[in-house]
C-alpha cells in the first residue's frame, strides 16, 4: 500500500519509502502540568499516523520522549518546593493515563531527558571539538548558528536577518529573534538543586539537545558501546505540532547533523493548532481544557477522541462543547447501526454486491496524507446504504462488521461489545433499568436517556417491549 505524507521540509506531499522497520520519533510532553486537549490533538494525530503505517503493513519502532527538565519545570519546582523527580512523576503518570483513556497506541519506549545526561554531554563535547559550539563567559555552551550553513531550511528562515552575536538562553522563542542557542546552561542559583556535575561544567541541558540525544540513542547505534555518531541512521519520520518547527526541530536538525554528517530525518510531519474561542489553545492564554475537565463535565473519552480525530491534521480544528455534542450523536449513529445489524438478518436475502468498494475508497483516503475526513465519510456512506436495505444475510452482516472493524484500526473510536467486554454486573444493570423505569414514570426523559447511554457505553443495549424492558450484550 503506497502512502503519501506532506513533508514540512520539502513543502510537498511525497511517497513514503523506507527499508526495514519504520523509525518514528514523536515529541512528547513537557511534564510540568496536565496535558490539555490542544496537546492531545498532536498525540492523536501521531497515533493516526502510526496506525496508518501499521495498517499498510509496516513495522514501527516508535520513540516518544518525555521532557522532564526544562525552564518551565524548574520554575514550577521552585514555586512548589517539590523535588524534580517527585514533581514530574505525577504528570508523567497522568500523561500515560490520558493516552490509555484516549485509546492511543503506546510507544515502544518513553525516554526521559534526565536519564540521558551522559549522552547529551558526549554530543556537546563533539560539537565543541568540531567548532560548532563554544563556551560563553559564564560557562554556558552555545551552538553557533552561523557555522551550520543549512540552518533555517525547515522553517525558511532568512539567515541574513540573524542578529550577529545574539545568544538565546530561553528554551522557547520565535524566529523574529534568533541567534546562537544554548546547549548547556551553566548553573545559576535560580536553578536550586537542579543541576549535574559534568566534564563540561556544572549545569543542565538545553531543551533542544535532549531530543537529539534520545533519538540518536534509541533509533540508531550511535551510543552502542560508547559514542559512535558515524553509526547514526537517518530517522524515517519525526513528528510534532507546528509550534515545534521553530526553534525546536530546526535546532535538532542543526546539532544532530553537525555531529553525524548525515541527514537527520527524511520526513517531517506536523499537525496544526487546536483552536478554542478562535485562538490557539494554550495554557498561557488560559483557554484550555484538560481531559479531566471535560470528563468531569460529562464528556466521554470516545467523544473526545472522535472530535480530535475528525479534522485533517494539517487544518486548524476548533474545539467546542457543541463539537462534543455532535461527536456524541455521531457515535450513537454508529453504535445504533452496529446493534441493528442482527435485527436485519434474513438468510433468504440476496448477497450485497461490491461491499469491498467501501474499503477500496477508504484505503485511498488514508494513503493520501491521512485524509481522515474523507475516510470517516466512508463509514457513514456504508451506514446510509445498508439502512436502505430491509434485510441482509448473515454472511454479508459479518462482512459489514469486518469492514467497520478494519476502518476502526485507524479511527480507534468504534465500540464492539461482547460478553467478555461487559464492564458491569447483571445486578447493576437491573438496578439502572429500574432507575430508568422510575425516571420515565415521572416523565424525566433526560434522566432516562442518560441511563440508556450509560448502559450503551458499558456494552449493554436495552429494548423496551410489551413485556417490559430487556437487555442484551452488544
Amino acid at each position: 500500500m503506497e502512502l503519501y505524507f506532506y513533508n514540512t521540509q520539502t513543502k510537498k506531499k511525497e511517497l513514503f519509502t523506507t527499508t526495514g522497520n519504520v523509525s518514528l520519533y514523536t515529541c512528547g510532553p513537557t511534564v510540568y502540568n496536565y496535558a490539555h486537549v490542544g496537546n492531545l490533538r498532536a498525540y492523536i494525530f501521531e497515533d493516526i499516523l502510526k496506525r496508518v503505517l501499521l495498517y499498510a503493513g509496516h513495522k514501527v519502532d516508535h520513540v516518544m520522549n518525555l521532557t522532564d527538565v526544562e525552564d518551565k519545570i524548574i520554575r514550577s519546582c521552585k514555586e512548589s518546593g517539590v523535588a524534580l523527580n517527585d514533581y514530574t512523576a505525577k504528570y508523567i503518570d497522568a500523561f500515560h493515563e490520558d493516552l490509555e483513556s484516549l485509546n492511543i497506541l503506546p510507544a515502544d519506549i518513553y525516554p526521559r531527558a534526565t536519564e540521558h545526561i551522559d549522552e547529551i554531554v558526549m554530543i556537546i563535547k563533539d560539537l565543541l571539538d568540531r567548532g560548532y559550539a563554544y563556551k560563553s563567559e559564564d560557562g554556558s555552551i552555545y551552538f553557533s548558528v552561523e557555522k551550520f550553513t543549512k540552518y533555517g531550511t525547515l522553517h525558511n528562515i532568512n539567515r541574513d536577518e540573524m542578529k550577529k552575536g545574539v545568544r538565546i538562553d530561553q528554551d522557547e522563542y520565535t524566529k523574529d529573534y534568533f541567534g546562537d542557542f544554548s546547549l548547556w546552561k551553566a548553573y545559576d542559583e535560580a536553578d536550586g538543586d537542579i543541576f549535574w556535575e559534568t566534564e563540561i561544567g556544572k549545569g543542565r541541558p538545553g531543551w533542544h539537545i535532549e531530543c537529539s540525544a534520545m533519538s540518536m540513542k534509541h533509533l540508531s547505534e550511535a551510543f552502542t558501546n560508547g559514542y559512535h555518531p558515524q553509526k547514526f541512521k537517518t530517522i524515517d519520520i519525526h513528528c510534532g505540532g507546528v509550534d515545534n518547527i521553530f526553534p525546536h526541530h530546526e535546532n535538532e536538525i542543526a546539532q544532530t547533523e553537525a555531529v553525524t554528517d548525515e541527514k537527520f530525518v527524511n520526513y517531517w510531519v506536523h499537525c496544526e493548532y487546536l483552536l478554542s474561542e478562535g485562538k490557539k489553545m494554550s495554557k498561557s492564554l488560559g483557554n484550555f481544557y484538560t481531559l479531566r475537565d471535560l470528563v468531569e463535565d460529562g464528556a466521554t473519552y470516545r467523544e473526545i477522541r472522535y472530535l480530535l480525530v475528525t479534522g485533517h491534521y494539517r487544518n486548524k480544528l476548533n474545539f467546542s462543547k457543541d463539537g462534543l455534542t455532535s461527536a456524541k450523536s455521531s457515535l450513537k449513529r454508529i453504535d445504533n447501526f452496529i446493534n441493528s445489524l442482527s435485527n436485519k438478518i434474513d438468510e433468504k436475502s440476496p448477497k450485497i454486491e461490491k461491499l469491498e468498494n467501501y474499503l477500496v475508497l477508504f484505503d485511498k483516503d488514508i494513503s493520501d496524507d491521512m485524509n481522515i475526513s474523507n475516510a470517516i465519510s466512508r463509514v457513514y456512506q456504508l451506514i446510509k446504504d445498508i439502512n436502505k436495505i430491509e434485510s441482509i444475510n448473515k454472511s454479508d452482516s459479518k462482512i459489514i462488521l469486518d469492514i467497520i472493524k478494519r476502518m476502526d484500526e485507524i479511527f480507534g473510536f468504534v465500540f464492539f461489545a461482547t460478553q467478555e467486554t461487559k464492564t458491569i454486573t447483571d445486578e447493576e444493570i437491573e438496578k439502572l433499568i429500574e432507575e430508568r423505569k422510575e425516571a420515565r414514570s415521572r416523565k424525566d426523559f433526560a434522566a432516562s436517556d442518560r441511563i440508556r447511554d450509560e448502559l450503551l457505553e458499558k456494552g449493554i443495549q436495552i429494548k423496551d417491549g410489551k413485556d417490559g424492558t430487556t437487555w442484551v450484550v452488544m
